[in-house]
């Protein structure tokens, strides 16, 4: 199938993968007049994203956030009552707006990219240069590989026998299970462990490390388990998950922990243990592209593989964990980089990460733990919302943001946020991390007031004071 464009055997680029980075790749193809090939299977077109991800995800939690504030605002006098909760009309509407965004966001972006011709069907490389789709083949001097991941499935007996969710089933269920076991917490398993306990599902998650997101702070990760929990989500750290069998109250996972043998019961079982990088299927082998051991494709800094002339670009590659934005983006690079020997790379200490419970979870550079090891000194802040007045007025003061700054030039490396809207206050945080910027940079600057991104400043002011004391105009 192509947007009317005539079917060629030869590309000055082929593109593998419609998805965040896949779509990158062929909108900078197209801007550098390339004649590109974009090949897609499996997920429509948009990939993980819009699909079975960020868009579907974040319209459920939302509903859950608005149910769950109508309850616990906080706000003297003021009762609201939930006469209806109306999951498949929910669903439909998530589904919905998964299908406009499909259509807007990316079929039609595609019809207007001139120089790109859209081929549905699985590809697999034949020869260095070479795939075959659908019978067809097709030929370029450059390649992109951007097919993404899929949920992983732990080998864990009996498993498969009794059954589980992804993600993806997850987001269309209309019938919402009575009790839910998550294996695995991380982004996907918190965000839906409390989508699901806010819709009244009795959540158990079992997570593997010790913490449910050791890429923050140690403290912060701390106190979201403790308001997950608040809210009746049990939260079992330091699991190794031996077998999951049926049993008369529904499915039994029986787990070790603390060298100690437990077991749950729960209707439903719902995998977030990570993702693997879809290669099976591209017998990458005849194009000399090398595979690490989680079959991830191995990228340099400039996204180019051990072949030369193919680069990888989001979930398919070994690169640290990532956001969507950052999979566009890296399509972005490596089609350039493919097209022109341009070297273009990503700073990743400044790419930032956002986990979309309530508070949501953010990020943006390096930890307290991780300054000491680069650079063997560290100066942090951990400071309470209940010193932000945004925080006070608004009766959210539970969240927390850690400030780490080379305590010999006063350089932020790195901000870690706990909050409501974190993901948006991150933002800021990104750019004092490009700009090189101090504390007295930020001691220096004026956000408005009463707003949650004065919390920022205060952090910055906490190095040299104590903000207990300082007035709200300050």
């Amino acid at each position: 199938m192509s947007f009317g464009q005539p079917v060629v055997s030869h590309f000055d680029l082929i593109v593998i993968g419609g998805g965040a980075a896949g779509f990158g790749a062929a909108i900078k193809a197209n801007e550098l007049g390339a004649h590109t090939a974009l090949v897609n299977a499996g997920l429509p077109l948009g990939g993980t994203c819009v699909n079975v991800g960020c868009v579907p995800s974040k319209t459920l939690l939302w509903a859950a956030e608005v149910l769950h504030n109508s309850r616990h605002h906080g706000i003297p006098g003021l009762e609201l009552a939930v006469t209806r909760l109306d999951i498949p009309a929910i669903i439909n509407d998530e589904l919905a707006l998964v299908d406009r965004m499909r259509r807007e966001k990316y079929a039609a972006v595609l019809g207007e990219l001139q120089h790109v011709t859209l081929f549905e069907g699985e590809a697999r490389f034949t020869g260095a240069h070479t795939v075959a789709v659908n019978g067809e083949t097709l030929s370029s001097e450059r390649f992109v590989i951007a097919t993404g991941s899929t949920a992983t499935v732990p080998d864990i007996p009996g498993l498969s026998k009794v059954g589980y969710m992804t993600h993806i089933e997850g987001l269309r269920r209309e019938r919402l299970p009575q009790s839910l076991v998550v294996i695995g917490a991380g982004p996907l398993g918190l965000e839906f462990s409390q989508l699901f306990a806010r819709f009244g599902v009795r959540v158990t998650v079992l997570q593997r490390p010790a913490s449910i997101f050791p890429r923050t702070e140690p403290i912060l990760s701390a106190r979201l388990t403790e308001l997950l929990e608040r809210e009746g989500i049990t939260i079992v750290t330091g699991v190794h998950v031996r077998n999951v069998a049926r049993s008369a109250d529904g499915n039994r996972v029986a787990f070790e922990v603390d060298g100690r043998s437990e077991s749950v019961d729960a209707e439903e079982i719902l995998l977030a243990a990570g993702k693997t990088a879809n290669t099976g299927a591209l017998q990458l082998h005849h194009a000399g592209v090398a595979l690490d051991s989680r079959q991830a494709i191995r990228v340099n800094g400039f996204l180019r593989t051990s072949a030369d002339h193919v680069y990888a670009a989001g979930d398919v590659t070994n690169l640290p964990a990532r956001e969507e934005m950052t999979a566009g983006h890296e399509g972005t690079l490596a089609a350039e980089n493919a097209l022109t020997g341009s070297r273009h790379a990503i700073d990743y200490d400044t790419v930032p990460y956002t986990v979309f419970t309530d508070p949501q979870l953010a990020g943006v550079g390096l930890t307290e733990e991780q300054q000491l090891e680069r650079d063997g000194v560290c100066a942090c802040r951990t400071l309470s919302f209940e010193h932000v007045p945004k925080a006070i007025i608004v009766k959210r003061t539970e969240g927390l943001i850690k400030m780490v700054i080379h305590p010999e030039t006063g350089q932020i490396v790195g901000v870690h946020l706990l909050a409501p809207h974190a993901g948006d206050l991150v933002a800021q945080a990104v750019v004092l991390l490009r700009n090189r910027n101090t504390i007295a940079d930020l001691i220096d600057s004026l956000p408005m007031f009463p707003t949650l991104s004065e919390s920022l400043k205060l952090a910055a002011l906490a190095f040299t004071r104590d903000v207990s004391k300082v007035s709200c105009c300050i």
